[in-house]
């Protein structure tokens, strides 16, 4: 016979005791007495010897999972930290190995001569305005002026702004993330120390469904984005708060939410500095913190740190060269 079949009705039970596992045992062992000849059917020594096997059955049941469960973390957190080394090692041998220096083709060449020579006419006009600028003659002060990045766009207007973890404090669940993992922290209100068996939490590469058996999910839906289901951990804190945390298979954006149901965070406001980055060794480190800086300057339409350097490159080559006719080069 299972002995989770009884499961619903003891939860229920369990919930309704405010005295805690005190008042759930003296109903248990009362209904023994009422309703049993558990206490008439043999002296008190084998009684004593009965309650106290059964005890540490379950005692030594209970240590023995947590202890499964312990080192099933901690394998997956070597897994996943073993991976995202790998990649990152991956990643780095690939810059190294990417070529310098490629030929473009001759439409290339010529669309890189139009830009510069537009850039070039563009840098006169704004130098011969300057020149001729006079304190009877100004721009009025809203003219000119780039918009200020605090400023909310029309699609971002009614979005969440990030909280310190760069994630949201829902009602029910708050969460936070890095460009790697995503955590999500859901306290339960009970009145009795929750176990592990009466946590439902089931994570696929697209949802995710967190909540206690018998009851309505706390979160259940499409996830923004596909995890790596098998990397996924979760773990009871407190014996109150479930904390889970999920590997993000494309580990170059920000999420927006958890589920496509909840609301949506600002992603332009995060803050990557408040990332752990101080986790990370000094090269991983500059190599993150570079990655975060071409996504933002790509939600911003501004060129990434490699392409202000091979501008700077070239815009120093060209000036150290005017006598030199770029028109048909080839370079990159």
């Amino acid at each position: 016979m299972s002995e989770e079949r009884f499961d619903g009705m003891l939860l229920t039970m369990a919930q309704q005791c405010e005295g805690g596992i005190q008042q759930l045992l003296d109903i248990f062992f009362g209904f023994l007495s009422r309703k049993t000849d558990f206490y008439t059917g043999a002296e008190l020594p084998k009684i004593q010897q009965i309650v106290i096997s059964s005890v540490s059955k379950y005692y030594q049941a209970a240590a023995d999972r947590v202890e499964k469960e312990k080192k099933e973390r901690e394998a997956a957190d070597k897994k996943r930290k073993e991976r995202q080394a790998a990649k990152q090692a991956a990643e780095k041998k690939q810059q190294e190995e990417e070529p310098k220096i490629k030929e473009l083709t001759d439409e290339e060449a010529e669309k890189l001569q139009k830009e510069l020579d537009s850039k070039k006419n563009s840098d006169k006009a704004v130098d011969s305005g300057a020149a001729g600028d006079s304190s009877d003659n100004k721009k009025p002060s809203g003219e000119g002026v780039d918009k200020s990045e605090d400023e909310e766009d029309e699609a971002d207007k009614g979005k969440i702004k990030p909280n310190a973890g760069n994630g949201a404090d829902m009602e029910n669940y708050s969460w936070t993330q890095t460009l790697q993992d995503v955590e999500i922290r859901v306290p339960f209100n009970v009145s009795f120390p929750l176990k592990s068996k009466d946590v439902v939490v089931d994570i696929t590469p697209k949802r995710i469904k967190v909540g206690l058996k018998g009851h309505p999910p706390v979160l259940e839906g499409e996830t923004y984005n596909k995890v790596k289901g098998e990397e996924c951990t979760w773990l009871l804190v407190d014996k109150k708060v479930v904390v889970i945390s999920l590997e993000k298979i494309n580990q170059m954006e920000w999420w927006s939410r958890i589920t496509k149901d909840q609301p949506e965070i600002n992603t332009k406001k995060v803050q990557p500095e408040n990332s752990k980055l101080s986790d990370l060794d000094g090269e991983t480190r500059s190599m993150v913190e570079k990655m975060m800086y071409d996504q933002r300057q790509k939600e911003m339409g501004k060129p990434t740190s490699d392409e202000q350097k091979k501008e700077d490159m070239l815009k120093k080559f060209m000036n150290a060269h005017p006598e030199m006719d770029f028109s048909k080069a080839k370079f990159s």
